[in-house]
């Protein structure tokens, strides 16, 4: 018998994977991870980590599995509050569900299970593992899950081949309906319990509450820049190579006050991201405003007025080298090839059509039609079919 540690969150989704590998026949141990103390952030009653640990302790008592508790709180402060205060204060947007499975499930906590003799780890992600064996060398894959609505590839597009090869995930040829169904059916406390929001495993956190207890409030302005603006209207040049193009589709305009007009003020531009629509509280407009800039240094947010906005399109984006991984190691681009591609900016975004340049500094992605709100410090991940190959920090 193999041994499987699951990590129990306390969620429908890891009980049904705990449950559905004890069927398979494989020794399964739960494991809960505590990874943040301070409730004077989170929303009262929104799943602090209490409830959840005690949920995960009832479905390993109903399912008759040994369980216990292990406190990250120490190891999550530092890879990952830490580096999100770091990122926003830099005027970036992080995406922290990706840095939980990378740096957190998938490295401390794997390495916990490793200690306690597990063969692998199992999640309650919505996604699969291929195995590819050629001249007896394994090469592993990750599959979108079967259920389109809840895919969560995305938030393992930082996983290596070492930590694919010790991962499983149960649920990924089922659905969500079909979890849920499975949860009632064996009686699981879980069954209809509503998924988790807010930051991965700290609970539902309010954002700027929570990164106002280090990034101080600082009252800044609000700049609407019109569509109109000559910014705008700058003529295509000649360009000489493909990398010339990729970097002028790319590039960031840098906007100046002079360019708009003030509207409104805030209480910090790295409380604010790109894309984002709520928060702003200035009426008055024909179309609601959305930030298309924020200037962290100059401590100013810049919006424009309705998605369309020409300061939120852009066709092109750039990984740098440093922040580019290959989940297919043996599938990574050399200087000067391209791959046709789907990719996505976003979790819930559609897969969209793109090609990848690999240049000496690092990778341009270029779509084929215009994305929104292409925000620095976010993931983008590529894929062919139902594969992902690969991802990196836009930069």
């Amino acid at each position: 018998m193999k041994r499987v540690i699951v990590g129990l969150s306390g969620g429908v989704d890891s009980s049904v994977a705990a449950y559905l590998l004890k069927e398979q026949g494989y020794e399964v141990i739960g494991l809960f991870m505590k990874n943040w103390h301070d409730d004077s952030v989170t929303i009262s009653n929104e799943c602090p980590w209490l409830d959840d640990s005690n949920d995960a302790m009832l479905v390993a008592e109903k399912l008759g599995i040994p369980f216990q508790t292990v406190d990250l709180s120490e190891q999550y402060k530092e890879r990952i509050v830490d580096y999100m205060f770091n990122e926003y204060e830099k005027g970036r947007t992080p995406n922290p569900d990706v840095l939980c499975n990378r740096e957190i499930k998938f490295d401390v906590f794997m390495k916990i299970a490793l200690d306690l003799g597990a063969d692998y780890v199992a999640t309650g992600h919505y996604c699969r593992k291929g195995i590819i064996s050629e001249g007896g060398k394994e090469t592993y894959q990750l599959l979108a899950g079967v259920d389109n609505n809840k895919d969560q590839s995305y938030f393992l597009c930082q996983l290596s081949q070492e930590q694919l090869a010790k991962a499983l995930f149960p649920i990924g040829e089922l659905t969500k309906p079909e979890v849920r169904e499975i949860a009632n059916e064996i009686g699981l406390v879980t069954a209809d319990k509503k998924d988790s929001q807010g930051l991965c495993f700290i609970g539902k956190v309010k954002l700027p509450d929570f990164l106002q207890q280090q990034l101080k409030p600082k009252e800044g302005v609000i700049v609407e820049i019109p569509k109109e603006q000559d910014i705008y209207k700058e003529a295509v040049p000649e360009f000489e190579t493909e990398e010339d193009k990729l970097r002028f589709l790319s590039r960031k305009i840098n906007y100046n006050i002079e360019q708009g007009k003030v509207v409104g003020k805030h209480d910090g531009a790295h409380y604010f991201t790109k894309g984002q629509r709520k928060g702003l509280a200035v009426g008055g407009t024909v179309e609601p405003l959305f930030v298309i800039d924020t200037d962290v240094n100059e401590n100013i947010i810049y919006t424009g007025q309705g998605k369309s906005h020409p300061g939120l399109l852009k066709k092109a984006l750039f990984v740098s080298n440093d922040e580019l991984h290959w989940i297919r190691e043996d599938l990574a681009l050399k200087v000067d090839d391209t791959l046709q591609v789907a990719a996505r900016i976003r979790y819930r975004q559609p897969l969209e059509k793109a090609t990848l340049y690999k240049v000496d500094s690092g990778l341009y992605i270029e779509f084929e039609n215009y994305q929104s709100a292409i925000t620095e410090g976010q993931f983008v991940a590529w894929y062919i079919n139902e594969e992902l190959l690969g991802s990196g920090v836009i930069s």
